[in-house]
């Protein structure tokens, strides 16, 4: 409780300010452009901001590689308020709005902007290594225990990761693959952890959380991509017999090979629905919890303290609620995809004299 007051009147706090800027200059009500700000929270940035102080970050090395082949590595601090360091900057607008830019002289000899090669840590791949190193100590725990314990039952957070793994192990994998569920269950089992992890950090308003992983359509990709290679790599010869040649009337795949190609077809729309289903879920969530709380700032902008008081109370509580629901809703996505990828290796994994 103590805690929920503390937020809420931080907030109240922020509303006044923002009231208090926007009716400076003879009275004359300031926008707040909510559309950069939304992006500005879920996109990629060089640097962690800091929860309500978004003129400080957690500095991440910046890692690129010029027009000339020479490599530079500083921090993202050099970077801060738009300036400039050893020819770099981010751009504030055009094609490279929020990425590392360079100059560079063009055939005329004027100075044009360019992007280097870029392999710096920003913060979702910073997200993306603390969740590998969470999904680690949880899994060589429960390794560590049985290596330790032989086969007496586990305690408290070691419990309930073997409890999780069992109830994915046993209610899906198992029963979906049958004999063959060892064989393909480290991978689901990694997939179903990973993502949960990204999804609860992601919910964390405070380092190490707030990076919107699974929000992001090439982590996604990436993912779909592994489930993608493992289903049609390790796909049975009657996997691919039905592919291009499956058990339906002959004119319907010769001399015109209709049902051929809406199987291959099907190939890559199992991946790209695995893709766009968790990112459109998990990027809906956030959005609406940072619209709900940016409505407190634009009715404190309208209607002065007492409107932005009264809409913090209602802004908060739903934001609260969307929270919780996508608490749960990052359990559920992770469960679904990695049902619905053990679905497609399974399918890939049929024997002849199976219908």
């Amino acid at each position: 409780m103590k805690k929920i007051l503390t937020i809420l009147l931080a907030v109240v706090l922020s509303a006044v300010t923002i009231n208090a800027s926007a009716t400076d200059n003879g009275g004359e009500q300031g926008k707040i452009d909510t559309k950069a700000i939304i992006f500005e929270h879920l996109g990629d940035r060089y640097g962690w901001e800091v929860p309500f102080c978004h003129s400080l970050s957690i500095p991440l090395p910046i890692i690129v590689r010029d027009y000339e082949g020479g490599w530079h590595i500083f921090s993202s601090s050099r970077l801060a308020h738009e300036a400039e360091y050893d020819g770099f900057s981010i751009a504030a607008e055009g094609a490279n709005h929020g990425k590392v830019v360079g100059m560079r002289p063009d055939a005329s000899g004027a100075m044009v902007e360019y992007r280097p090669f870029d392999i710096s840590i920003t913060k979702n791949v910073a997200a993306l290594i603390i969740c590998a190193i969470v999904v680690m100590l949880c899994v060589f725990s429960v390794k560590r225990w049985y290596t330790n314990h032989g086969m007496k039952a586990p305690r408290k957070w070691t419990a309930a990761i073997e409890l999780v793994v069992e109830f994915v192990y046993m209610g899906v994998i198992r029963p979906t693959l049958g004999a063959k569920a060892p064989k393909f269950a480290p991978y689901l089992l990694t997939v179903f952890f990973f993502i949960l992890t990204m999804n609860l950090l992601g919910l964390v308003v405070i380092f190490p959380g707030g990076a919107n992983l699974t929000g992001n359509i090439a982590v996604t990709m990436v993912l779909a991509i592994f489930t993608f290679l493992i289903t049609n790599l390790f796909g049975s010869k009657h996997y691919w017999k039905d592919i291009f040649w499956p058990e339906v009337p002959i004119w319907l795949k010769f001399p015109i090979p209709i049902m051929p190609m809406i199987e291959v077809f099907g190939i890559f729309t199992k991946p790209a629905a695995l893709m766009v289903r968790l990112f459109a879920n998990m990027m809906g969530g956030h959005m609406i919890v940072i619209v709900l709380t940016l409505l407190i700032f634009i009715f404190a902008a309208l209607g002065g303290i007492a409107v932005g008081a009264g809409t913090t109370v209602v802004s908060v509580a739903f934001s609260l609620f969307m929270l919780l629901l996508d608490t749960l809703v990052s359990f559920i996505q992770a469960f679904v995809f990695t049902m619905l990828s053990t679905l497609f290796i399974s399918l890939a994994q049929a024997p002849a004299e199976h219908e």
